[in-house]
């Protein structure tokens, strides 16, 4: 498995490990809304960069980088929620916040480099 070698799905890796790990500081009922969400999404990203780079179709890959963009986001969005109701302090997503900086760097220049490909092919 190639993608298994790829730095942005590591990356993104590390992003589920780290969610998933702040999650579990959720109050109670919210372990299962919000914190079920979250999770979800943090694992939305590394896996559509997988099935993305294991398609072996260019637009494929480029749509399924859209998807890890877009879940990407998600992530961004629901971890603002916890911070802002103190259910986390929010020194402890630091780590998040820089992480999902370099995510969405990763894979814009991803697509855009994708996207090359097609126009040259």
């Amino acid at each position: 498995m190639e993608f298994k070698n790829l730095i942005i799905w590591h990356e993104a890796v590390e992003l589920k490990e780290i969610v998933y790990s702040l999650t579990h500081k959720f109050l109670s009922f919210e372990k299962f809304g919000l914190g079920s969400q979250l999770r979800r999404a943090s694992l939305s990203v590394p896996s559509n960069i997988a099935e993305g780079s294991a398609t072996g179709d260019t637009k494929e890959h480029i749509q399924f980088l859209y998807q890890a963009r877009g879940s990407l986001a998600e992530v961004i969005t629901q971890v603002e929620l916890p911070k802002k109701f103190a259910y986390i302090d929010a020194s402890e997503t630091v780590k998040i916040d820089g992480l999902c900086v370099e995510l969405s760097k990763m894979i814009n220049s991803t697509i855009a480099s994708l996207m090359s490909k097609l126009v040259r092919s």
